[in-house]
């Protein structure tokens, strides 16, 4: 199916590309990311020098674009798998306990939900991080906590309509506990929601990342972040144009691919689209 898919194999490939220069940074970056060249500095791309030293530029402090760009690449896969994996945890777990036990349990857990849903995600994460300040641990753990409420409204509402199923019942009236009716019934009948949900949200986590990083709140120079480099360039627009471009561009790029990818995902695990 992935095959057929023209879009789902170019999200793929562009995510495995992202991955495999990020895991092989060391090996494949042409020069030292930290390393300044300060005669060098603000010195253009290729095409524009005619001298294939700096590929992409330097920027204001002689340090090259393209080894910046791969080794951010590692913080913002870093940062929106581990965001995407603890907001899962929490949201997938809750989600459960609210559809599956009703009452107490449901009002409060919707509730929260409802007043985190009141303020925006990126207005309390750039709050929780000026309280908290900057650092990559920070970061993944308030991406991480306030992201949860898609994945507890989404596996509720599933929740409510699996409990209801006749495989349900049987299970309960042969007494099986609910810590394995909900481990090994309920939650292998979601599980394609969350799937989709998760892969979609990998992107997001990059961009609430990037914003962070840009604003100055997120993992601090001189580690390269994608956002942070963004940021460095804005003032040189006009003069060197390439230092916040590129970072830019891998950005979209690595945005692009994950939704793509997760578009296929969707077709291939709702069974209503392929009808």
């Amino acid at each position: 199916m992935l095959r057929e898919s023209k879009t789902g194999l170019a999200g793929l490939g562009i995510i495995l590309v992202i991955a495999l220069a990020a895991l092989f940074a060391d090996q494949i970056s042409p020069h030292d990311p930290f390393r300044q060249n300060i005669p060098q500095r603000l010195s253009g791309p290729f095409w524009m020098t005619g001298s294939t030293d700096y590929l992409l530029g330097t920027d204001s402090l002689g340090r090259d674009i393209l080894a910046r760009i791969l080794f951010g690449a590692r913080i913002s896969l870093l940062v929106g798998v581990s965001a995407v994996v603890l907001s899962g945890s929490i949201g997938v777990t809750l989600g459960l306990l609210a559809g599956y036990f009703r009452g107490r349990w449901d009002l409060i857990i919707m509730r929260l939900a409802d007043v985190q849903l009141a303020v925006p995600t990126i207005v309390l994460a750039l709050v929780t991080m000026a309280v908290l300040g900057p650092g990559l641990q920070k970061i993944i753990i308030v991406l991480g906590v306030t992201g949860w409420v898609v994945y507890a409204r989404i596996v509720r509402g599933e929740v409510l309509s699996v409990r209801e199923k006749e495989f349900i019942e049987a299970a309960r009236a042969i007494g099986a506990s609910h810590r394995r009716i909900l481990l090994l019934h309920v939650l292998p009948n979601v599980a394609a929601s969350i799937i989709v949900i998760s892969s979609l949200r990998v992107a997001t986590m990059i961009l609430l990342e990037a914003t962070l990083s840009f604003l100055g709140l997120g993992v601090q120079p001189p580690t390269p972040t994608w956002g942070g480099m963004v940021s460095e360039g804005r003032d040189l627009v006009y003069r060197a144009w390439w230092v916040s471009t590129f970072p830019g561009l891998a950005i979209v790029i690595a945005v692009l691919g994950i939704n793509l990818l997760g578009d296929w995902l969707r077709d291939v695990l709702d069974p209503k689209l392929r009808t």
